[in-house]
């Protein structure tokens, strides 16, 4: 049985990861804008559409719409944050890892 020894030099790990954590901090802000800007304008159509309906079945339609998208946006908020947060950790964790001694 063969054994395979994989040993990763800081070089090689700042190749890898520095470019990812890059894209990342500039790609999280920016969809955390967009999402927000984007939530916000729908939230408001939904709405006007919730205020202008004359049918009640239009308008609980309307409420459903504006309830699920409130509920999404909410998590792709969530989702967002956490991919902060994760980034963060990731960071840290790269920053102080213990290379192996070859």
């Amino acid at each position: 049985m063969y054994s395979l020894l994989l040993a990763v030099t800081e070089k090689d790990l700042n190749q890898i990861v520095k470019p990812l954590l890059d894209v990342l901090g500039v790609l999280v802000p920016v969809l955390l804008g967009v999402v927000g800007s984007l939530g916000a304008v729908w939230c408001i159509v939904l709405g006007v559409r919730y205020a202008k309906a004359d049918d009640p079945q239009e308008h609980e339609k309307a409420k459903n719409g504006l309830k699920h998208a409130i509920v999404g946006f909410v998590l792709i908020f969530v989702l967002l944050i956490a991919v902060q947060i994760a980034v963060s950790i990731f960071t840290n964790w790269y920053r102080t890892y213990d290379y192996p001694v070859l």
